[in-house]
């Protein structure tokens, strides 16, 4: 979730869940180490925690030292194998790691070197469809000392097509000794239990599911403890979240940079709107913030 699980949308999850692990966008170990300092990217206010932050890399030497640089801050260090972005795995980054075992197990023993705080592993069921090779991913990072593990239900090459496998996480569940979260396409309280059910995984990891919904890892939460399922957000509520997003990002980064960070935001929100299409592209080139509000107080009335 690089460029979207910033400061701001965590300060909005955290309005609705006050207890949930929540992740740090995924930062660059050779950019902290470049810096030789926390970024941007590692702000967090106290109320964030608990919170994993989420590097990746392919060099040990330089996830050791980001896990020493990172553990006063940081719940857990989680590590990043799963990410599918060209640029990423041309680096030898995220989904790549898949593809070289040995090199990912050295990883979770530097990172456990240089810190005594939980180290998680998050990656995919495999490179390609013909090199699924979880069940023994999953082994070898617990070997090398993972706490637990996140598994995204797709291959690399599938990048977000497709729908999440599910029931092939049980296998993965079933093989090995630590917990294991089930990630990929939990976009609602019914997916999540659906989602637990076929994969008997410990719990589920959120990611995109929370983009225009902040609210629904407390629902997913709610259920799991009481068994009743929340109603979703109206589109009126959803647009109102959105407007307390938008005003939240320009406070953060100023008018010109929020508004232009929030655009990525805008088709999550508004998704539902009738002429969403219509109203997204007229609203991605507004520059004005409160134009921007007014337009999205009018479809409340509509």
């Amino acid at each position: 979730m690089a460029g979207v699980t910033d400061l701001v949308l965590r300060d909005l999850v955290r309005e609705y869940s006050k207890t949930c692990l929540i992740t740090t966008e995924m930062i660059s170990s050779e950019l902290l180490n470049q810096k030789n300092r926390e970024t941007e990217m590692t702000d967090l206010r106290e109320n964030h925690h608990p919170i994993a932050f989420q590097v990746s890399g392919h060099k040990p030497d330089l996830i050791r030292k980001s896990a020493v640089m990172l553990s006063p801050l940081c719940d857990i260090f989680d590590i990043n194998m799963g990410c599918p972005v060209k640029k990423v795995v041309g680096g030898n980054d995220g989904s790549a790691l898949m593809r070289t075992p040995e090199l990912a197990a050295e990883l979770v023993k530097a990172a456990k070197e240089g810190t005594e705080k939980p180290v998680s592993v998050k990656f995919r069921l495999g490179f390609t469809a013909s090199e699924m090779n979880f069940v023994e991913f999953g082994q070898k990072m617990q070997e090398a000392g993972a706490d637990f593990i996140t598994i995204h239900g797709r291959t690399r090459s599938q990048m977000y097509s497709g729908q999440a496998d599910w029931k092939s996480i049980r296998r993965l569940k079933e093989n090995v000794d630590i917990p294991v979260f089930a990630n990929g396409d939990v976009v609602s309280v019914e997916t999540a239990i659906q989602c637990l059910e076929e994969s008997g995984a410990d719990g589920v990891a959120i990611g995109r599911g929370v983009l225009g919904d902040p609210s629904l890892i407390h629902r997913v939460e709610h259920y799991l403890r009481t068994g009743e399922i929340l109603p979703e957000p109206t589109l009126e509520e959803k647009i109102d979240i959105l407007i307390h997003h938008l005003k939240m990002e320009v406070e953060f980064r100023g008018e010109d940079i929020g508004v232009k960070f929030m655009r990525k935001f805008f088709p999550y929100y508004i998704s539902g709107v009738k002429n969403a299409a219509k109203i997204r592209a007229a609203i991605v080139l507004e520059d004005n913030v409160q134009k921007i509000i007014e337009t999205l107080e009018e479809l409340k009335i509509r």
